[in-house]
């Protein structure tokens, strides 16, 4: 799944077949990506821990994700807080996916510009909670280096020119997506859940860890790996950073 995203204009339209979705409650944009997909924060009166529902929206080339993802979230929300799935579909324009609103706020969200180390501390936190809690011998998903590297194969990419493996360190079931703002954090500072699991799966826990501290410093700056590796609670490793972050922009290019 695609890493670029970024917040949409106030004005972003809403997709013709989320109307019967919708059904007239408030309906806020608040996530749209470089593959057209958009996330709407729907109920209430559009503020975060207020909204009720929230609904993402792919293009039809992309729908396979909703299905996807709404499996993951389904299996993942046995152990862990993940947004719960309302209901999902998809027509000849797209697909969409419905889950209740979790309370809290995301890891980049306004309310934790001036607090950079509660963010950089809760996606720590958050990424080891989740590597510690999914049993990898019940996740019937996987984020194999192998298959996400045939993917890359498959249009074009060089898989070959990523090198030799790394050893594997510790086999867990990874996020697949542990980007800054796929990590919530609630009103006492510390984590509270997480959001967008459309490719968790089993891999090594460090194909999460080298891209999450690379997102923290699209997100909030550089200089937060240190602290980081303190919170998750492991040394930095340059060896294996550099090679998954190399495949993490190898497997994006594939999309």
């Amino acid at each position: 799944m695609s890493s670029i995203s970024a917040e949409p204009t106030p004005e972003a339209p809403v997709p013709a077949a989320l109307s019967a979705v919708i059904e007239g409650r408030p309906a806020v944009p608040v996530w749209v990506n470089e593959i057209g997909g958009m996330t709407f924060r729907i109920g209430g009166d559009g503020s975060v821990g207020i909204a009720e529902e929230y609904v993402k929206w792919v293009p039809t080339r992309y729908a396979a994700w909703i299905a996807d993802e709404a499996a993951r979230l389904a299996w993942a929300g046995r152990w862990l807080r993940v947004p719960e799935v309302l209901d999902h579909d998809a027509d000849e324009d797209g697909a969409w996916l419905r889950t209740r609103a979790l309370p809290g706020w995301s890891a980049v969200d306004p309310r934790w510009r001036d607090e950079p180390r509660t963010a950089v501390v809760a996606v720590a936190e958050g990424l080891r909670a989740l590597h510690d809690t999914l049993p990898v011998e019940d996740c019937p998903f996987t984020w194999s280096t192998a298959d996400r590297a045939a993917r890359a194969a498959a249009v074009g990419a060089d898989p070959a020119a990523l090198g030799p493996e790394p050893p594997t360190d510790r086999i867990v079931v990874c996020h697949g997506d542990p980007c800054t703002p796929n990590t919530l954090i609630g009103a006492d500072r510390r984590w509270y859940g997480h959001v967008d699991l459309g490719a968790l799966g089993v891999a090594d826990r460090w194909a999460d860890i080298a891209v999450a501290t690379m997102a923290l410093g699209w997100n909030h700056g550089p200089g937060w790996e240190q602290l980081f590796h303190e919170a998750y609670g492991v040394p930095f490793d340059p060896e294996r950073t550099a090679w998954y972050r190399a495949l993490w922009d190898l497997d994006d290019d594939g999309v």
